[in-house]
């Protein structure tokens, strides 16, 4: 009876909730960097097919701000870097371990998740890019929470994300991209999508703060 009780306060209230959302942060963040191995074409704009996985860690910044809190988002910002720099170094070590002789599929692997010479440039350029407009995001939430005093959710949340995937775009674009590319059509297109995505996260962030609202 007494484990069944704990259980019930374990999946309860604002901890259980914390949880989750930075469960999705991580999660999303992490698989964001796998899928961007490949390019999608959504009509004649190029992106990678993590940009909505990616789009997804400021919406959750944002709600965990909104509950918890500035420190709190800045504390889930620096443990998404710490994890993804953990990531990063399991991956290469799974490519340089020596395969099992009959495993035949050793070239796709390397080929998905190997950290090759030529890409080191860009996964430089990712993690710079993420820690700088998650930052941004977090500071700027928080400056228009005090200006807004607390209202107006849908414009705190716009007005942070907007400007911080801005700023993720033109760096990442810029650190990994220039002198290789001509980088403002990659900027713009990218941007455009990600513009996209923030203006319908709003819906999803009033969602998840109700039940804390109750």
């Amino acid at each position: 009876m007494k484990f069944q009780e704990k259980n019930s306060v374990i999946f309860q209230g604002k901890e259980f909730a914390f949880t989750i959302l930075c469960s999705i942060f991580i999660g999303s963040l992490v698989i964001s960097e796998v899928l961007a191995s490949k390019i999608v074409a959504l009509g004649e704009i190029y992106v990678p097919a993590g940009v909505v996985a990616y789009a997804v860690t400021f919406a959750m910044t944002d709600t965990i701000e909104e509950i918890w809190g500035k420190r709190y988002a800045r504390a889930v910002v620096i443990g998404g870097l710490l994890t993804l720099g953990v990531v990063l170094f399991l991956m290469w070590l799974a490519v340089i371990l020596p395969s099992a002789p009959f495993w035949k599929e050793e070239k796709a692997f390397t080929r998905i998740l190997g950290i090759k010479a030529g890409a080191i440039r860009i996964t430089m350029a990712s993690i710079v890019a993420y820690f700088v407009s998650q930052y941004h995001d977090v500071w700027a939430f928080n400056f228009w929470r005090r200006i807004t005093r607390g209202r107006w959710l849908w414009l705190r949340n716009n007005a942070s994300t907007l400007v911080s995937q801005a700023i993720d775009t033109s760096l990442f674009i810029s650190l990994a991209f220039y002198g290789v590319v001509p980088v403002l059509p990659l900027i713009l297109g990218q941007y455009f999508v990600k513009l996209c995505i923030a203006l319908l996260d709003t819906p999803q962030e009033e969602a998840s703060l109700f039940p804390q609202q109750q």
